[in-house]
Formats: structure tokens, sequence, C-alpha cells
């Protein structure tokens, strides 16, 4: 491979039954922003900003430790969307206003970040997490785990 990345950007790309709640919830409540949309007959689609984007890969084994951790037992499915947002707490309340069903209140995890976990639009299960301070453990990634 040459120095170059060879992937510039990942998407995550989720179809949704209610499109109108979901764009609703992702861009006008969590405040991702709109970077394009595009319609076809009959249908839509709309790309939304999340920051810079990372691929977390996890065996079952630590993925059941990630959920003891934030939840108290194992819930996620084989994909669990995490955001970074700077206060775990209020992102949590708003988006609970907004219709997300709260699994897990905030959590100190042992990777020293402040977790939530929550059902979203679009059948997605959302980790936000706030960092609370550099990790100097080298076993945890700069991930939320």
């Amino acid at each position: 491979m040459s120095e170059e990345a060879p992937v510039s950007e990942l998407r995550l790309v989720v179809t949704v039954e209610d499109y109108d709640e979901a764009l609703r919830f992702y861009r006008d409540v969590l405040g991702l922003r709109e970077r394009a949309a595009f319609s076809s007959p009959g249908g839509r689609v709309t790309i939304l900003e999340a920051g810079r984007a990372t691929l977390e890969l996890t065996d079952p084994t630590h993925a059941a430790f990630i959920d003891q951790v934030e939840v108290g037992r194992r819930v996620a499915g084989h994909i669990r969307v995490a955001f970074q947002v700077p206060d775990s707490s209020a992102a949590t309340a708003k988006l609970a206003e907004a219709g997300a069903t709260v699994i897990a209140e905030p959590t100190r995890t042992p990777w020293n970040s402040l977790n939530s976990r929550l059902n979203a639009p679009g059948g997605l299960q959302l980790t936000l997490f706030e960092e609370l301070s550099e990790v100097s453990d080298s076993t945890a990634t700069d991930s939320d785990q």
C-alpha cells in the first residue's frame, strides 16, 4: 500500500421507515450538520456530518464487557453507533425528550469517559460518550470502547 490512505471517508448508511422523524432527530436534535440531500423518484437521502469517523472493531467478549459497563447487561446487536459529545448528560436528556429511549443513563467507564446508551430512530442503538480526561492506560483506545 502507498503512504496515502486508501479510504478517505467512512459513511454509515441507515435505511429508515420514518425518514422525516429520523432526519429531525439526527439533524435537528442531535445536531449533525447536513452536507447534502438528494432525491430520486419517490425517495430521499440526506448525508449528515458527524465529525471524524472511525471504525471500531470488537470481538463478542469485549462487546459484552462494554455493554456490562455501560448498561449492566448485554443489549447491543452487532452494530452500535457512538457519538462523542461535550456533555453526555445533557445530550442524553435532549435525545430522550426527542423520542429516543434511554437504556442506561450516563455512567463513568473504566476508560474514563461518561457513556450513556439509547435506542434511537432508525433502529440504531447509540452510545453518547464524553471524554473526561486523557487515558494513560495503554489497553484503552481513544474511542468509546
